[in-house]
C-alpha cells in the first residue's frame, strides 16, 4: 500500500491468518492498514469513543506467544471469523495522547484531546453477573486488545473512553508510562493477600516476576528470594534488590525439584517454607515447587499460564497443611490502577526508577522505533531483554 493517502492509514504490526500461517512463520508484519476514526453517524458507540495516537507499547510475554506462533491461536482466529476479517492488530500495552473524542467523553469521562493516558486492556461489558458485582477482571463477556479485537501496535488506536487511565506526564516517564498495565499485574499478584513481614518467594523471575520482586517489597514483604533457571533475569533480580536467588536446571518432569524445595524452605521462618510464593513461571514442576515450598497454612499465589493438563503432587497435602491457592488475572478495575499509580509516583520506593534503569535499560536497545522495525532484529531483541517497547511518535 506504499503511496497510500496517510489522513487515512497508518502503519501497524499484524498478525494475518490468511498470509502468514499459523504454523509456517513467526513475527509480525509492519503494512499500512486503515486509521480508525469517529463516525457517530454510523455507529452511536463512537459517542462514547476516542482515538488515542501512540507514543509507546510495551511488547509482552503473550504477544511473544503470538509472535511465535505458541499461543491464543483460537482467540484470534474466533473473533476474526467473527468480524468477518482476516487481520489482527496486535499490541495492549499503551501510553498516548488522546487525538479525537467522541461526544458524551468529555462530559461522562473526563478526557480531553491532549490527554496523555494509557489503558486497561480488558474491555469489559459491565452487564454480565460478575461486572455488577464489581469483578470486572473476571467478565464473562470481556475482549481483549490486541486479541479479540485490534489492539495498540499500531500509530492510532479507537478505545473506549471507560478503559482510559490519566497518567501525569510531570511524574511519570513515557516509557515507564506505558508498561503500566503489565506492571499492575504485579500489583493484583502481590495485593491478593497481606505480605507485610512475610517471608516471599517468587518462581520465575520473567518480567512480572520481576516487577512482583518490587510490589512485594514496596507491600511490606520482609525477605524475597526468587527462583530462576535464566541467569540473565536472575541478575536482573538481583540488581533491583531481592534477598537471594536459587539458580537451577529445569526438567521436563512435572513433579518439584527437591533441591529447590529445601533451598526455599531453609528461607522460612523456621526453615519450614516460606509465608508466600508466588508462581510466575507457568510449568507444571514450578507449581509444584511453589507449593512444596509454602510453609504450613500458607498462601500461594498463581499467576503463570500455560495451556493444557496440570499434575498435582502429593494432593492431599494441600489441605492437610492448609495451603491457600489464589488464581490472579489481570487488574481490579480500577482498585489496582489506582495502587499502581501510587507506587509509581512515589519517590521512597524507587520503583518507578529501577523499572526505568534496569528493565527498561533506560531505553537503550530496548525501544525501536516504527520506522526502524525489523523483524529479524526485532525478534533478536525480544530474547534479550525482558522488556521491549515500541516508539510510535
Amino acid at each position: 500500500m506504499e503511496g497510500s493517502d496517510t489522513s487515512v492509514t497508518m502503519w501497524a504490526l499484524v498478525y494475518d491468518t490468511k498470509k502468514d500461517g499459523w504454523d509456517s512463520s513467526t513475527g509480525l508484519r509492519k503494512e499500512r492498514v486503515p486509521r480508525p476514526r469517529l463516525d457517530e453517524a454510523e455507529d452511536s458507540f463512537d459517542a462514547e469513543n476516542v482515538i488515542v495516537r501512540l507514543q509507546y507499547t510495551g511488547f509482552c510475554g503473550s504477544d511473544r506467544g503470538l509472535w511465535f506462533r505458541q499461543a491464543f491461536k483460537r482467540m484470534i482466529y474466533e473473533s476474526l471469523e467473527a468480524e468477518g476479517k482476516t487481520t489482527r492488530i496486535i499490541g495492549h500495552e499503551l501510553l498516548g495522547e488522546v487525538s479525537e473524542v467522541g461526544s458524551v467523553v468529555a462530559s461522562r469521562y473526563g478526557f480531553s484531546v491532549g490527554d496523555l493516558v494509557a489503558a486497561e486492556s480488558h474491555i469489559t461489558c459491565g452487564k454480565c453477573h460478575n461486572c455488577q458485582q464489581g469483578d470486572r477482571h473476571v467478565c464473562e463477556r470481556e475482549r481483549i486488545i490486541g486479541f479479540s479485537r485490534d489492539g495498540c501496535f499500531a500509530e492510532y488506536i479507537k478505545l473506549p473512553a471507560e478503559v482510559l487511565w490519566h497518567t501525569d506526564r510531570n511524574r511519570i516517564h513515557p516509557m515507564v508510562g506505558a508498561i503500566q498495565e503489565p506492571f499492575g499485574n504485579a500489583v493484583h499478584a502481590a495485593t491478593k493477600v497481606d505480605l507485610r513481614g512475610k517471608r516471599v518467594a517468587i518462581f520465575g523471575t520473567g518480567p512480572i516476576g520481576l516487577f512482583t520482586t518490587l510490589t512485594a517489597r514496596a507491600m511490606g514483604a520482609s525477605k524475597i528470594i526468587g527462583i530462576e533457571p535464566n541467569e540473565e533475569n536472575a541478575r536482573l533480580a538481583e540488581r533491583l534488590g531481592i534477598d537471594e536467588v536459587v539458580r537451577f536446571t529445569p526438567n521436563k518432569d512435572w513433579r518439584s525439584d527437591p533441591d529447590v524445595v529445601k533451598a526455599v524452605q531453609r528461607f522460612g521462618e523456621n526453615e519450614d517454607g516460606v509465608d508466600v510464593a508466588f508462581e510466575m513461571a507457568g510449568y507444571n514442576s514450578s507449581l509444584n515447587n511453589a507449593i512444596a515450598s509454602t510453609r504450613q497454612g500458607g498462601d500461594v499465589i498463581l499467576f503463570g499460564i500455560k495451556s493444557g493438563d496440570f499434575q498435582l503432587e502429593n494432593f492431599s497435602q494441600i489441605i492437610v497443611r492448609g495451603i491457600s491457592l489464589h488464581s490472579v488475572i489481570g487488574r481490579q478495575i480500577f482498585q489496582t490502577w489506582e495502587v499502581t499509580r501510587r507506587l509509581l509516583e512515589s519517590k521512597e520506593n524507587q520503583i518507578h526508577d529501577r523499572l526505568f534503569n534496569v528493565i527498561l535499560n533506560e531505553g537503550h536497545d530496548t525501544v525501536v522505533h516504527i520506522d526502524d522495525y525489523n523483524i529479524e532484529d526485532f525478534e533478536q531483541r525480544i530474547m534479550s531483554h525482558p522488556k521491549m517497547l515500541i516508539k510510535w511518535s
